[in-house]
């Protein structure tokens, strides 16, 4: 299957910095308890500055085409924190972060930052799996008085419960790279074998009782 050359250049520079492993023969154990051969930490790409040039360019790309109509940009903790201030400076627009729960303590904030009463608020995540952190950070934005138009991310695992999760929010997305390409990319450059590749896109079918 074809990729555009974002989502190519992306899954590679993923896989050359260690963001993305692959270890199917010792799988990861992600929160939810799932089995999982792959973990990605888009974080890691921070590090590298020509790649963080690249993915804010990207995203900030993304954003404009998809999301012309935009007043501010929202990173989503903790892992969308940076990628969003990066792309609301490209972008010069204002920018706030949602935290996963209210701050215990001061002001109690959920959103820090300034939201004004109808904004148009596209979210930032590094990574989509099924889309619960997100759409929970885009219901406090609602809560808030602000409208999510968007959510923007780095790389998604193309799960069928995320797009049934963002549709029946009404909040459409935006990736810059996928786990296809991921895959494609693995295996053309020779980060793992043809028979670990069956493995992977047979997690991704059913990644809840994968490796149970």
């Amino acid at each position: 299957m074809p990729h555009t050359e974002t989502a190519a250049q992306i899954a590679a520079y993923l896989l050359e910095t260690q963001a993305v492993r692959l270890r199917p023969e010792q799988p990861f154990k992600w929160s939810s308890g799932w089995n999982s051969p792959i973990y990605c930490d888009n974080r890691v790409t921070l590090s590298y500055p020509h790649i963080r040039s690249y993915i804010k360019n990207a995203l900030a790309d993304a954003i404009q085409a998809q999301f012309p109509d935009v007043q501010a940009i929202a990173g989503v903790a903790t892992a969308g924190i940076a990628q969003g201030a990066l792309v609301a400076d490209i972008l010069n627009l204002p920018y706030l972060y949602v935290r996963p729960e209210p701050k215990s303590h001061g002001m109690g904030n959920q959103i820090e930052g300034k939201l004004e009463a109808g904004q148009r608020i596209v979210l930032v995540e590094d990574l989509i799996s099924t889309g619960g952190s997100s759409l929970k950070a885009a219901k406090a934005v609602q809560n808030a008085g602000g409208e999510v138009i968007g959510m923007a991310a780095i790389f998604t695992y193309g799960f069928n419960k995320a797009d049934e999760n963002f549709a029946a929010a009404g909040i459409p997305t935006v990736c810059l790279s996928n786990y296809n390409a991921l895959l494609d990319i693995a295996a053309n450059q020779g980060y793992i074998s043809s028979e670990a590749i069956s493995t992977l896109e047979q997690w991704r079918q059913q990644p809840e009782t994968w490796g149970k």
